[in-house]
């Protein structure tokens, strides 16, 4: 697994003239982008969690670009080669990593390619571009790298031409630095490439570079005008033409969940087959969890990972949580509250149940009242009931819960990477989500967020269940940095992607995006004449229960047969005491495809 990139963009690109004079090359545009801007976006989709990026000229330009990006100046960018630029890069990197010039567009096939690679260290190479400004490679019988030419004639057997994009270790790297120290003096002006194969050439401490050569690779190095205008003309269509034909077909899921997931993530579950028992995995889990406990709040929060859905984790905190002499109140103001409840009672724990409105607001002073006077251990509350959009004040009950010594238990499934939670600000004890709503991953892992407090109390706990036991599952994790069962491997690599774009927009940005979709759909429903079911203060901007249409040319199934047609996904409602239907704005979604679907809403609605 690639988890790092670095970039070498401290060159004047004085050849590009006055283009660059105030502006560094990787800044160029091509189809309105800057190509770093896209090289970044392709790295992150590949699932590289950091880029390092090595500045120079005009560095104050890359503070504007967005991501887990460092910075590292070459203060001597004027007077050194891309070397020194890379050794100055040098001290942050962790393990393998890609290495890439800043001036390329190419086909982000390629990534893929070297990601796969089983080679360590590879470079890969293209068949002939007539760029007039090639980096021809020799390589020996076996593909590893003798030397590097821009002059052809020093090349006996042409192994490709050197593209810009290579995957490299640790090892190698410090290799390539020991090789510009040891040389600094006659080649200050050393280029990558020539320790690169110095290198892969040497035959004490060798570090071979594999070359992985496609032979019609689409790309182009941008070092001059005639370098750009070939791009535009006649690369950059090809290079958008290979990748969408990539492209997943859309479906926007205005459903509660599953929700739409970006192709990023749909092909991070396409990866080498690998033992979960490996270390390498056990690494990606520890990932995983650790992220997910930051997105759960700053203080001391613990991850439990479970193979999943959203109930599982609802099932190993009822089941996991109560100690024997526990005794639990439930607030029942939906089809989750209500599924709680269903599981305490398969437990046979010694619960009660709130019953209050699936679609009005709780009574906050009556529930207070209501945990102190039963003497309740345990509260758990739905923080957002994705049965009709309401969003209960699980924030205020669990802090006032917490004030009076009641453990906290929350289902936050759908609320969980949408609204912004901090669990010890909050008052939440245990928290469960899933990897299949707003975090955006795939379905298949469920996870319970733990304070730690709370969490070392349940090692004492009855173990009523074996597969969804919380103390067991942490404990053998922190010991083995394992699952204890099989777990869903190529679902956690979604996840993983899922998490880096996460990360990318924020939960902020996140939950400000569902907030913009949300305020579209409203408006056609204010404007179409439409009733919600909950009050729209009350709402959590995330699911829309909308009362159908009282009209006796109503159907649900010629709404839902319209919008599948067009590629929207729509769901009944789940209540018995009203006819709805729901409206999710979750996902990976935009306010033009929610604009898009109100506008089919809006054509169905006219002809009832």
């Amino acid at each position: 697994m690639i988890r790092q990139a670095v970039i070498m963009a401290g060159g004047l690109g004085s050849r590009l003239k006055e283009r660059t004079v105030s502006m560094p090359k990787g800044f160029i545009e091509i189809g309105g982008v800057p190509i770093i801007k896209q090289s970044i976006k392709k790295l992150i989709s590949t699932g590289v969690e950091e880029i390092i990026i090595g500045t120079g000229h005009c560095a104050d330009w890359f503070e504007r670009l967005e991501g887990n990006i460092r910075l590292v100046h070459n203060a001597r960018y004027a007077e050194t080669g891309s070397m020194g630029t890379l050794a100055c890069c040098a001290p942050f990197v962790k393990g393998d990593f890609l290495l890439l010039e800043s001036d390329l567009i190419y086909d982000a096939a390629g990534l893929r390619v070297l990601v796969n690679e089983r080679h360590k260290n590879a470079a890969l190479a293209s068949g002939p571009t007539n760029s007039g400004d090639e980096v021809y490679l020799e390589a020996d019988a076996d593909g590893f790298l003798l030397r590097q030419s821009k002059n052809r004639a020093d090349i006996c057997a042409l192994a490709g031409e050197l593209v810009g994009i290579s995957r490299l270790t640790p090892a190698a790297l410090e290799a390539m630095v020991s090789y510009l120290d040891a040389h600094s003096a006659d080649m200050p002006n050393m280029e990558y490439e020539a320790a690169l194969a110095a290198v892969s050439l040497r035959t004490e401490n060798r570090m071979p570079v594999f070359v992985r050569k496609i032979e019609r690779y689409l790309w182009r190095e941008i070092d001059c005008e005639a370098h750009l205008v070939a791009a535009q003309e006649s690369v950059y269509p090809y290079i958008q033409e290979a990748e969408s034909l990539l492209s997943v077909r859309r479906e926007t899921l205005l459903n509660p969940g599953p929700a739409t997931t970006a192709d990023s993530v749909k092909y991070a579950q396409v990866c080498a087959d690998i033992c979960p028992r490996e270390a390498e995995f056990g690494d990606v889990m520890d990932w995983i969890s650790t992220e997910l406990s930051l997105f759960a709040g700053k203080g001391r929060i613990e991850t439990a990972l479970f193979g999943g859905s959203g109930t599982a984790a609802d099932e190993v905190m009822i089941s996991s949580c109560i100690p024997e002499n526990g005794k639990l109140l439930i607030i029942d103001n939906g089809s989750y509250g209500e599924r709680f409840a269903k599981i305490a009672s398969a437990y046979g724990l010694n619960f009660d149940v709130y019953k209050s409105s699936s679609f009005l607001p709780l009574d906050v002073d009556r529930v207070k009242q209501t945990a102190l006077d039963g003497m309740y251990t345990h509260f758990a509350i739905v923080y957002h009931e994705t049965t009709t959009g309401l969003l209960n004040p699980a924030p205020e009950l669990c802090r006032f819960c917490h004030e009076h010594g009641i453990t906290t238990i929350v289902d936050a499934v759908s609320a969980f990477a949408a609204i912004p939670i901090d669990m010890d600000r909050d008052g939440f004890d245990f928290m469960a989500s899933t990897s299949n709503k707003n975090i955006q991953g795939m379905a298949g892992v469920a996870f319970v967020f733990c304070r730690k407090d709370a969490l070392e109390k349940l090692k004492t706990y009855p173990m009523r269940n074996y597969y969804l036991n919380l103390w067991d599952q942490y404990a053998y994790f922190k010991k083995a940095r394992q699952m204890r069962f099989t777990p869903p491997v190529q679902t956690l690599y979604a996840l993983r992607q899922a998490i880096i774009e996460a990360k990318l927009e924020t939960i902020a940005g996140r939950y400000a995006r569902y907030s913009a979709c949300w305020e579209i759909l409203v408006h056609t429903i204010k404007r179409l004449n439409l009733n919600m079911l909950v009050p729209e203060e009350a709402q959590s901007r995330l699911i829309t229960a909308i009362i159908e249409p009282d009209s006796p040319k109503y159907r649900f199934d010629d709404l839902h047969d319209r919008a599948r047609d067009a590629g929207f996904t729509i769901y009944p409602g789940k209540l018995s005491a009203a006819a709805t239907f729901r409206i999710a704005n979750i996902g990976d979604i935009r306010p033009e495809e929610m604009s898009g679907f109100t506008l089919l809403l809006e054509r169905y609605i006219r002809t009832l």
